[in-house]
């Protein structure tokens, strides 16, 4: 995991509630006191006969509470001028859904839950129960009374029969996003991700060593910013709409399709897209024989973007001396231009220089440090522009 640490200075209280994903919670404080976060945990009793309050006393490094003393722990965290930045009640029960729902703070957790909404800190809860308990009806009924109550839920994962609670990376994803301000909020992001793999045969396929770790960092960091984030590419990102794509014809119609239909305000250009195609042969090249393969050139996607559609756009452009083509794309309409060197592709860091109008900038490190200085670089020329 980065070691960017995000929520560094934010306290979060975990609200622990009788689901047997109550086990898997370690691993999420975990996951949050690596971003900076300083976690406290809150227990109900039936959570405790889940999971022993030790595991996660050492989990977060505090004494787990598993009870509301006479120092009103609920208002010195939950309430008015209280500590606490978020309450994240993970997993949540039906139960408990239920009962903040309706006021009833029976439990720690609960009257954690009334005193946060009280004082209009942010709750987010992270359901985890069967299925056929999700699907009933008051359950349905309860979940969207607390949204209206502005409560954010992460959706559960659908499968054999239950509502498992979500996974450990999109949690702390929603954390930083309800934390890091939402700057981007309200804006539609459309991000191309990865490589692109042209057939050369039935068997065969034409492809770069791109991972699609730079086109990654930049959506979740888009997500965390507070923009609804779309990419298209061929594998599948937490929290965000997935297009899949595996050729550069499938990207194009990708892109345009949905630059078409919901539009974009911010397009980000990461992906390694082929530039050639191969005449693919017809079933598999014989082996132990001399073979020539013939590259068609592949029209650029990022001009017919910027002609039919002119989103604020932040380019890429892989090679050496790139300074003449980047001033080129900027000449075209991108906002932004990122270079980088071959040697970069496949690796989890690496350096790239920012192009604007305004002069270059160097950016090292590991990816998703980078992808925070591209945001954070369009943000200052968005903002010289308004």
């Amino acid at each position: 995991m980065s070691t960017l640490r995000t929520l560094e200075g934010k306290q979060i209280i975990v609200g622990v509630t009788g689901s047997i994903a109550a086990v898997e919670m370690v691993k999420v404080i975990h996951a949050l006191r690596r971003r900076g976060a300083d976690v406290r945990v809150v227990m109900s009793s039936a959570a405790c006969g889940i999971v022993n309050p030790d595991a996660l006393t050492y989990a977060c490094g505090n004494p787990a509470m598993t009870r509301i003393t006479g120092l009103v722990e609920h208002i010195g965290f939950c309430g008015d001028g209280g500590t606490a930045d978020l309450l994240l009640i993970a997993p949540c029960t039906a139960n408990t859904i239920s009962k903040i729902a309706c006021g009833i703070d029976d439990t720690p957790v609960t009257t954690f839950a009334t005193t946060a909404l009280g004082s209009r800190k942010p709750v987010l809860i992270v359901p985890a129960m069967h299925h056929s308990m999700y699907r009933h009806p008051a359950v349905v009924e309860n979940i969207e009374r607390l949204k209206q109550w502005g409560v954010g839920f992460i959706g559960p994962v659908i499968e054999e029969g239950k509502a498992k609670i979500a996974g450990t990376e999109e949690i702390v994803l929603f954390c930083e996003r309800a934390l890091m301000g939402m700057p981007l909020a309200g804006k539609r992001v459309l991000v191309t991700s990865g490589p692109c793999r042209e057939p050369v045969d039935d068997v065969r396929v034409l492809t770069t060593r791109s991972s699609g770790r730079m086109g990654r960092e930049l959506a979740l960091e888009a997500f965390r910013r507070g923009a609804d984030v779309t990419v298209v590419h061929r594998d599948t990102f937490p929290s965000i709409t997935n297009v899949h794509a595996e050729t550069a014809d499938e990207m194009r119609d990708g892109v345009m399709r949905c630059l078409g239909n919901q539009g974009a305000d911010i397009f980000v250009s990461a992906a390694a897209i082929s530039d050639f195609a191969p005449v693919v042969f017809d079933g598999k090249i014989p082996s132990g024989k001399k073979t020539s393969i013939k590259l068609a050139p592949l029209p650029k996607l990022i001009d017919e973007v910027l002609e039919k559609y002119q989103p604020v756009t932040v380019a890429f452009k892989l090679g050496w001396e790139t300074t003449q083509k980047a001033k080129a794309l900027l000449k075209k309409g991108s906002v932004l231009v990122v270079t980088n060197t071959p040697d970069t592709m496949g690796r989890s860091d690496g350096e790239y220089i920012i192009v604007s109008k305004k002069g270059s900038v160097t950016l090292s490190g590991d990816k998703h440090k980078v992808a925070a200085g591209i945001w954070d670089a369009l943000a200052a020329i968005l903002k010289r522009s308004r």
